[in-house]
């Protein structure tokens, strides 16, 4: 497809490269979209457009198959996203026009030089939906026969299974929703109230999170984050609640003591418990990825933390192999399905398979084996994920103690505020859902109960 840059056929393009590619979404958002010098109001549309596709898949080619001779899954790539995304504009994005909605995605395509025998196809199937849906004719998701879940069957059977069908298709309901965003207040600089009113003041909506202290949640918020009053200064990070609270799990982070993120990412945890030390603790963040490493760093410099967090472009095993050093607590936020996020990485549920499990399994159990060796006696391991999935969680937990029987599971109840309690279940595991209003999240904390 020839690179054009509007809005609709940036969209287009990363979603037929998703589609040949198989790889991550963001990948191509970040090449054909972020590595433009775009208006910010045409780059929000474009990725708003390729997240919704994701978000409302299955019921687009619902729709696309009841208007169109040719199914959905016979069509070119090209094609079909171009439908999937006029559709999504006519039935989901009110403040569009129809007219513009139709008209925008078949210039979209006859920019890219396809023949007019297509664009005419694309442009009937667009206005028939259009007026169709003006009449009320087309019912949404949930009211279809049957009902559209937007995900994939594999992954509804086995939620079910485990979850039971309320509770699935709250999750289900929760993922094909846009998600607020969360800002954590940096309250190293400004109190969560200050925060709030300086965001009032530049007329922005915010109100309180319901669940970890200090966060805000911005409603419906769809600008730039860069843009918001505070973020050069470092006031406040962006960070789902049930992230937040997973940084609680270490508990009081004391003073003279060494504490240790062996999977730091892009900080969001490390710039959480650098500012819950304690004068005089230490945290070292480690993150092995040039990428990642580098806007670590930025964070940090951002939030003002440099001076409380040493940062090392490094993996936690070769951190464990040269260094004699030993921790009071050590967080692992391990990688894993991310099947618990896909409200905010729609693709995720299109790209994993089943056999995905066990593979993640092996990688975060040796990753908590070189945790606790780093480990001091009396020390605290956290291990969280942002899986739904046994196979990453309590299984994992579940032999990692049976393989060190030295270390005894805490429930997690009493480190977290009263309002997030309730997040944890029966054996002690912090375990938020989308159906919470947060991400998907699995938290256990494991003591060490042996001597030097």
């Amino acid at each position: 497809m020839k690179n054009t840059s509007s809005p609709r056929s940036l969209a287009i393009q990363v979603l037929v490269a998703w589609h040949d590619s198989g790889e991550v979404i963001a990948s191509h958002l970040d090449r054909i979209v972020f590595g433009r010098d775009l208006p910010a109001r045409d780059r929000q549309l474009a990725v708003h457009l390729v997240r919704g596709v994701l978000r409302q898949l299955q019921y687009l080619d619902r729709v696309l198959a009841s208007y169109s001779k040719t199914p959905p899954e016979k069509m070119k790539p090209l094609t079909l996203m171009a439908l999937r995304v006029g559709i999504l504009q006519l039935l989901f994005l009110d403040r569009i026009p129809a007219s513009a909605a139709v008209n925008e995605t078949v210039k979209a395509l006859r920019q890219a030089r396809q023949p007019r025998w297509l664009t005419g196809f694309v442009n009937g199937v667009l206005r028939r939906i259009a007026r169709e849906h003006q009449e009320g004719r087309i019912p949404p998701p949930g009211k279809m026969d049957p009902p559209v879940r937007n995900h994939p069957d594999w992954l509804v059977t086995r939620w079910e299974k485990r979850f039971g069908r309320p509770l699935t298709e709250a999750i289900c309901t929760a993922n094909n929703l846009e998600p607020s965003l969360c800002l954590r207040t940096n309250t190293l600089k400004i109190s969560p109230d200050e925060l709030l009113h300086l965001l009032h003041r530049k007329d922005i909506k915010a109100t309180p999170g319901r669940f970890a202290p200090g966060s805000i949640i911005l409603p419906g918020h769809s600008g730039a984050v860069t843009s918001l009053p505070g973020f050069d200064e470092g006031l406040f990070q962006i960070q789902d609640e049930a992230a937040q609270l997973a940084s609680l799990l270490l508990g009081p982070l004391r003073a003279g003591q060494n504490y240790l993120d062996g999977c730091a990412g892009l900080g969001g945890k490390s710039l959480h418990l650098a500012a819950l030390l304690e004068h005089g603790a230490a945290l070292t963040a480690l993150e092995p990825d040039s990428r990642r490493f580098r806007l670590l760093r930025e964070n940090l410099r951002r939030l003002g933390l440099l001076d409380r967090v040493t940062p090392a472009q490094t993996t936690l095993e070769d951190f464990s192999a040269r260094t004699t050093e030993r921790f009071a607590g050590i967080l692992v936020d391990a990688p894993c399905s991310g099947t618990g996020v896909i409200r905010r990485q729609p693709d995720i549920r299109w790209n994993r398979k089943a056999t995905d499990f066990p593979r993640y399994r092996e990688k975060q159990l040796h990753l908590l084996d070189q945790a606790a060796a780093l480990l001091a006696s009396g020390g605290v391991l956290v291990y969280t994920t942002c899986s739904l999935e046994p196979e990453e969680n309590e299984e994992v937990v579940a032999d990692f103690l049976e393989k060190h029987p030295q270390f005894q599971l805490q429930s997690c109840r009493e480190l977290l505020p009263e309002p997030a309690r309730k997040l944890v279940d029966r054996e002690g595991f912090f375990r938020p859902t989308p159906a919470d209003g947060l991400d998907g999240f699995f938290g256990a904390r494991m003591v060490r109960g042996d001597e030097d």
